[in-house]
Protein backbone atom coordinates (compact mmCIF):
# COMPACT_ATOMS: atom_id res chain seq x y z
CA UNK A 1 0.00 0.00 0.00
CA UNK A 2 1.46 3.13 -0.78
CA UNK A 3 2.09 5.87 1.76
CA UNK A 4 0.32 9.13 1.26
CA UNK A 5 2.21 12.11 0.98
CA UNK A 6 0.87 14.42 3.30
CA UNK A 7 0.06 12.91 6.23
CA UNK A 8 0.60 13.77 9.48
CA UNK A 9 0.21 11.70 13.04
CA UNK A 10 -0.33 14.42 15.72
CA UNK A 11 -0.47 13.32 18.79
CA UNK A 12 -3.16 14.73 21.26
CA UNK A 13 -3.23 15.30 24.76
CA UNK A 14 -6.32 16.16 26.85
CA UNK A 15 -6.48 19.97 25.49
CA UNK A 16 -7.30 18.37 22.62
CA UNK A 17 -9.92 17.08 23.13
CA UNK A 18 -12.55 19.02 20.62
CA UNK A 19 -10.65 17.60 17.78
CA UNK A 20 -10.84 13.85 19.42
CA UNK A 21 -14.82 14.57 19.91
CA UNK A 22 -15.54 15.87 16.30
CA UNK A 23 -13.16 12.74 14.94
CA UNK A 24 -15.34 10.04 17.53
CA UNK A 25 -18.55 11.40 16.89
CA UNK A 26 -18.03 11.22 13.09
CA UNK A 27 -16.48 7.38 13.51
CA UNK A 28 -19.47 6.70 15.20
CA UNK A 29 -22.40 8.16 12.90
CA UNK A 30 -20.49 6.94 9.91
CA UNK A 31 -19.48 3.66 11.15
CA UNK A 32 -22.05 2.15 14.03
CA UNK A 33 -21.53 -1.09 12.38
CA UNK A 34 -17.69 -0.97 13.77
CA UNK A 35 -17.76 -0.56 17.61
CA UNK A 36 -19.23 -1.36 21.07
CA UNK A 37 -20.43 1.95 22.09
CA UNK A 38 -22.95 4.03 19.77
CA UNK A 39 -23.22 7.56 18.86
CA UNK A 40 -26.13 8.45 21.01
CA UNK A 41 -23.54 6.75 23.87
CA UNK A 42 -21.36 10.41 23.27
CA UNK A 43 -24.45 12.72 23.09
CA UNK A 44 -26.82 14.23 24.93
CA UNK A 45 -25.68 14.11 28.95
CA UNK A 46 -22.49 12.13 27.39
CA UNK A 47 -21.33 14.86 25.26
CA UNK A 48 -19.60 16.58 27.74
CA UNK A 49 -15.87 18.19 27.97
CA UNK A 50 -15.15 16.18 31.54
CA UNK A 51 -15.55 13.25 29.43
CA UNK A 52 -13.39 13.46 26.73
CA UNK A 53 -10.91 14.82 28.22
CA UNK A 54 -10.86 11.90 30.52
CA UNK A 55 -10.40 10.00 27.53
CA UNK A 56 -7.56 11.76 26.43
CA UNK A 57 -6.14 10.78 29.87
CA UNK A 58 -5.91 7.28 30.03
CA UNK A 59 -2.58 6.16 31.98
CA UNK A 60 0.32 5.37 29.72
CA UNK A 61 -1.99 5.67 26.25
CA UNK A 62 -0.65 6.85 22.93
CA UNK A 63 -3.81 8.58 21.31
CA UNK A 64 -3.34 9.47 17.44
CA UNK A 65 -4.85 11.54 14.93
CA UNK A 66 -4.03 10.96 11.15
CA UNK A 67 -4.52 14.14 9.30
CA UNK A 68 -4.62 13.75 5.53
CA UNK A 69 -3.71 16.72 3.09
CA UNK A 70 -4.50 19.01 5.54
CA UNK A 71 -7.91 17.60 7.25
CA UNK A 72 -8.34 15.37 10.19
CA UNK A 73 -9.20 12.13 8.62
CA UNK A 74 -8.36 9.01 10.98
CA UNK A 75 -7.84 8.18 14.64
CA UNK A 76 -6.30 5.48 16.87
CA UNK A 77 -5.38 4.65 20.44
CA UNK A 78 -2.78 2.04 21.95
CA UNK A 79 -3.76 1.64 25.28
CA UNK A 80 -1.94 -0.93 28.25
CA UNK A 81 -4.12 -4.04 28.81
CA UNK A 82 -5.91 -4.34 31.52
CA UNK A 83 -5.56 -7.77 32.44
CA UNK A 84 -2.33 -8.45 31.08
CA UNK A 85 0.69 -6.14 31.65
CA UNK A 86 2.42 -7.03 28.99
CA UNK A 87 -0.12 -6.43 26.43
CA UNK A 88 -1.44 -3.03 24.95
CA UNK A 89 -4.62 -2.79 22.92
CA UNK A 90 -5.40 -1.05 19.70
CA UNK A 91 -8.62 0.92 20.32
CA UNK A 92 -11.00 3.10 18.71
CA UNK A 93 -9.07 2.83 15.24
CA UNK A 94 -11.07 4.68 12.49
CA UNK A 95 -10.23 6.07 8.92
CA UNK A 96 -12.51 7.90 7.45
CA UNK A 97 -14.02 7.60 4.03
CA UNK A 98 -11.88 9.75 1.97
CA UNK A 99 -8.42 8.87 3.72
CA UNK A 100 -9.63 4.96 3.22
CA UNK A 101 -7.20 2.98 0.47
CA UNK A 102 -4.37 5.89 1.36
CA UNK A 103 -2.71 3.41 3.68
CA UNK A 104 -3.60 5.41 6.34
CA UNK A 105 -4.91 2.39 8.71
CA UNK A 106 -1.51 1.03 8.02
CA UNK A 107 1.01 3.47 9.30
CA UNK A 108 -1.84 4.35 12.27
CA UNK A 109 -1.50 0.55 13.21
CA UNK A 110 2.39 0.57 12.54
CA UNK A 111 2.71 3.98 14.86
CA UNK A 112 0.48 1.96 17.46
CA UNK A 113 3.14 -1.12 17.10
CA UNK A 114 5.94 0.76 17.67
CA UNK A 115 4.81 2.74 20.55
CA UNK A 116 3.60 -0.51 21.95
CA UNK A 117 7.01 -1.94 21.49
CA UNK A 118 9.08 0.98 22.55
CA UNK A 119 7.03 0.95 25.68
CA UNK A 120 8.27 -2.71 26.22
CA UNK A 121 4.98 -4.72 25.78
CA UNK A 122 5.17 -7.93 24.20
CA UNK A 123 1.48 -8.42 22.21
CA UNK A 124 -0.69 -5.92 20.74
CA UNK A 125 -4.38 -6.77 21.17
CA UNK A 126 -7.37 -5.56 19.38
CA UNK A 127 -11.43 -6.16 19.23
CA UNK A 128 -12.93 -6.02 16.19
CA UNK A 129 -16.67 -6.41 15.38
CA UNK A 130 -16.89 -10.12 13.33
CA UNK A 131 -18.53 -8.57 10.19
CA UNK A 132 -16.29 -5.71 9.63
CA UNK A 133 -14.46 -7.29 6.86
CA UNK A 134 -12.40 -4.60 5.53
CA UNK A 135 -10.94 -3.58 9.23
CA UNK A 136 -10.16 -7.76 9.79
CA UNK A 137 -8.01 -7.81 6.34
CA UNK A 138 -5.78 -4.94 7.04
CA UNK A 139 -5.15 -6.25 11.04
CA UNK A 140 -3.88 -9.34 9.16
CA UNK A 141 -1.93 -7.62 7.01
CA UNK A 142 -0.17 -6.74 9.91
CA UNK A 143 0.17 -9.79 11.38
CA UNK A 144 -2.59 -10.13 14.23
CA UNK A 145 -3.79 -13.25 14.43
CA UNK A 146 -7.01 -15.10 16.01
CA UNK A 147 -6.86 -15.45 19.83
CA UNK A 148 -8.95 -17.34 21.80
CA UNK A 149 -9.73 -15.34 23.89
CA UNK A 150 -13.57 -14.36 24.40
CA UNK A 151 -14.77 -10.64 22.91
CA UNK A 152 -17.61 -8.93 24.34
CA UNK A 153 -20.76 -10.09 23.84
CA UNK A 154 -23.13 -8.10 21.09
CA UNK A 155 -25.97 -6.54 21.48
CA UNK A 156 -27.56 -9.56 19.63
CA UNK A 157 -26.68 -11.68 22.86
CA UNK A 158 -25.42 -14.45 20.48
CA UNK A 159 -22.29 -12.99 18.68
CA UNK A 160 -18.90 -12.16 20.40
CA UNK A 161 -16.26 -9.49 19.26
CA UNK A 162 -13.16 -11.39 17.23
CA UNK A 163 -10.29 -10.77 19.53
CA UNK A 164 -7.02 -10.82 17.51
CA UNK A 165 -3.44 -10.14 18.62
CA UNK A 166 0.17 -10.07 17.09
CA UNK A 167 3.49 -10.43 19.11
CA UNK A 168 5.72 -7.60 19.25
CA UNK A 169 9.56 -8.05 19.07
CA UNK A 170 12.06 -5.25 19.64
Amino acid sequence: MPEPHDLELRRLTSDDWPLWRELRLAALAEAPYAFGSTLADWQGAGDHEDRWRSRLEIPGALDLVAVLDGTPAAMASGVPADEDPTAAELISMWVGPAARGRGVGDRLITEIAHWATTEGYRTLKLAVMPRNDAAIALYRRHAFTDTDELGDLLDDGVHRELVLAKPLTA
